[in-house]
């Protein structure tokens, strides 16, 4: 049985220091619970959106129950955190995706229960563990006022943010982050009793316990972005897995052809200068400096996928002095260079396992693009020839590759494998006398192949514009879930109908929020810096305006609205496709301020609106329900491109003023 909170009264200081602490831990859960669930569940990682979700519903239910109960929650943090791993530790736990209109690069087969009973378990306990940590929050936000509760919010998560990045970047396993998170929790429950402290000390240690096996058995890593394991060849060399799914392998002697298809292709004798993105394993480096490049330019995201490369290939390329490397996203490197290359290879990049935490982008998905093609076009010296290879898995992906670089190079490109069974290998160029397509290598365009996709619609493995059946199933589960949650949590929902307003603002924000990930993604690059960087920039722009709030009354708040209404209109009139053309410090200034104008006014608007609400915990939970909502209707991008979000955000913050006019009245002494 719960027991009552019965929490002693505390200093101004001390609510905002534990405020801010427990900000932190339920922050630092967010991220570690999307980056972790994905290693550890086949295919979540393709639902991270969902993870997304059920975080922000515990968020909103640990608010929600702080407001009308005096039973604590966050005393049985650690206890539900811990047990749910040991679940998913213990259990073979996957999630069953399918179809031929959305292809996921990994072959294993999922064996666990089907995805109609794992999601709505692993959704239901993402949310009950969050909201626990979340009704310790809610608890020390109410014991302040609230624009200095959001305040002190606002920094908790800000470092809970630099925290797990930072570590991210160290590659520290998740026991480290079990360890930091159990003993947060322990400490911040002290004062709930000896049965408290019993149970978060034993959930400690059965925390440390799942984890550090997970962490230290094998040969096994964890980059920023996944978690890594490989097996070594007795002739040299590894097999590498991400995320529990194979990968690649380092070959002595490179016998599999599709390293040699796009040079057989090339007319030229010399090889000349060459880049490489997606560098990863080394082969495609090694064969590259067999057939005598000049030069390597080779481009790999993750840097402890190419320490370990650097370290077992048997052929050492990375020791060659012709190779030049490069840790970054490649359409990124791109941007940034002037520099042109005799060749140009996409050498199998795919993210498997991988999409950005927020937004449903995997780390490769700009490199497809119909702008990303022009891009290799116009970095190609003179007879300079593009390649790319993958196990592509349908003929359609091949048709809609081959369809788009027809479109840039304005040549119909060699294939090889056009029916894409297991490998197929693509190679063009501007220059017809630089290819030479074997028998029937010629690409021919089908009556029925699929449109090439483009920087505001990336989602090449999608065949058509549609929101598949898997996921209509996952939002109705969260839609479901959620009003069922919310009664429990909330009680009579007379409350909520009191901050309707403060419901779509969240929805609007959240939405904002994801665009400004994607949209920073691509103008920067998919790495983990740059998307640690936007978060805390939104988080920083939103802590700004509460401290602009706390200092300034502003006399009419609906002009507030004009002007985040112009701040949107702004972000729809500058196109994407300029800011790629600026330099990079320029472009940064621009986009930034373009980016972040609307989410700085958007924060006035609540502050402003938060500042004299009697029941803050009530409105905070409403505000973060907004943001389920939010989440769930992301999924639009996959039909209209994440540009048209602007309308949905746009029509939200109407809603929201139309539904809080009775808030808008002028200051005191206005």
């Amino acid at each position: 049985m719960l027991r009552p909170m019965n929490a002693p009264a505390v200093s101004v200081a001390s609510a905002r220091t534990r405020l801010a602490l427990s900000a932190f831990v339920l922050l630092f859960v967010e991220l570690a619970l999307i980056r972790w669930l994905g290693a550890n569940i086949i295919y979540l990682a393709y639902f991270s959106n969902f993870v997304l979700v059920g975080s922000f519903l515990g968020i909103g239910l640990g608010f929600l129950w702080a407001s009308r109960s005096e039973r604590s929650l966050f005393p049985w943090a650690a206890v539900a955190l811990s047990a749910f791993v040991a679940m998913v530790r213990l259990f073979d736990i996957n999630i069953e995706v399918g179809g031929s209109n959305l292809i996921f690069f990994a072959d294993q087969r999922p064996v666990g229960p089907p995805r109609w009973i794992m999601l709505p378990i692993v959704f239901a306990a993402v949310a009950l563990c969050v909201a626990a940590i979340a009704d310790g929050v809610a608890r020390n936000f109410r014991r302040l006022a609230p624009l200095d509760a959001y305040r002190w919010d606002l920094v908790g998560s800000i470092l809970g943010v630099v925290g797990f990045s930072a570590l991210a970047f160290l590659g520290s396993p998740p026991v480290v982050w079990g360890a930091i998170v159990g003993s947060l929790l322990l400490g911040l429950a002290w004062n709930h009793g000896v049965s408290a402290r019993r149970w978060g000390a034993a959930s400690l240690l059965l925390l440390v316990a799942v984890l550090g096996v997970e962490s230290f058995g094998g040969s096994q890593a964890w980059s920023p972005y996944y978690a890594l394991s490989w097996d070594e060849h007795d002739e040299g060399g590894i097999v590498m897995r991400i995320n529990d799914v194979a990968t690649w392998d380092q070959h002595p002697k490179h016998e599999a052809a599709m390293y040699d298809f796009v040079y057989d292709f090339r007319t030229a004798e010399e090889v000349g200068e060459v880049l490489i993105i997606g560098a990863g394993s080394g082969n495609d480096v090694s064969v590259a400096l067999g057939h005598g490049a000049e030069r390597v330019d080779a481009v790999e995201i993750d840097p402890v996928i190419l320490d370990l490369a650097r370290t077992h290939h048997p052929g050492q390329p990375y020791a060659d002095d012709r190779v030049n490397v490069h840790i970054d996203d490649g359409r990124a490197f791109l941007e940034r260079t002037d520099r042109q290359w005799d060749l140009i290879l996409l050498a199998l990049p795919d993210s498997l396992t991988v999409v950005l935490g927020q937004g449903s982008i995997r780390l490769e998905s700009y490199l497809f693009t119909q702008e990303a093609i022009a891009a290799y076009r116009d970095h190609l010296a003179p007879g300079g020839v593009f390649g790319m290879y993958n196990f592509m898995r349908e003929g359609w992906l091949v048709d809609r590759y081959a369809a788009t670089l027809a479109d840039a190079f304005g040549e119909a490109p060699c294939v090889v494998d056009p029916q894409a069974n297991l490998l197929t290998v693509l190679a063009v160029s501007e220059d017809p006398a630089a290819l030479h397509c074997h028998g029937d290598d010629r690409w021919l365009a089908s009556a029925d192949g699929p449109e090439p996709v483009s920087d505001d619609r990336p989602f090449p493995y999608l065949r058509t514009p549609h929101v598949p059946r898997f996921y209509l199933m996952a939002i109705a589960l969260v839609l479901g879930a959620s009003v069922l949650a919310v009664r429990v949590a909330a009680g009579p929902m007379r409350g909520l109908w009191r901050q309707t307003d403060v419901f779509f603002m969240g929805l609007a924000f959240l939405l904002l929020e994801t665009k400004n990930v994607v949209e920073f993604a691509l103008l920067f690059g998919t790495t983990w810096f740059v998307n640690a960087l936007v978060f805390v920039s939104v988080l920083v722009s939103v802590l700004a305006a509460v401290e602009v709030s706390r200092r300034v009354r502003v006399r009419r708040p609906e002009w507030l609205y004009a002007v985040l209404a112009a701040a949107l209109a702004l972000n729809w009139v500058v196109p994407t496709d300029w800011l790629l053309t600026l330099a990079p410090g320029v472009r940064l200034a621009v986009a930034g301020g373009v980016a972040f104008l609307p989410i700085f006014t958007a924060n006035l608007i609540f502050a402003d609106r938060f500042r004299d609400e009697e029941e803050s915990t009530v409105a905070f939970g409403a505000n973060i329900l907004g943001a389920v909502l939010g989440g769930v209707l992301e999924y639009t991008a996959l039909l209209t491109g994440y540009r048209s979000l602007l309308f949905i955000v746009a029509a939200a913050y109407v809603l929201a003023l139309l539904t809080g006019r009775r808030y808008l009245r002028p200051a005191v002494g206005a």
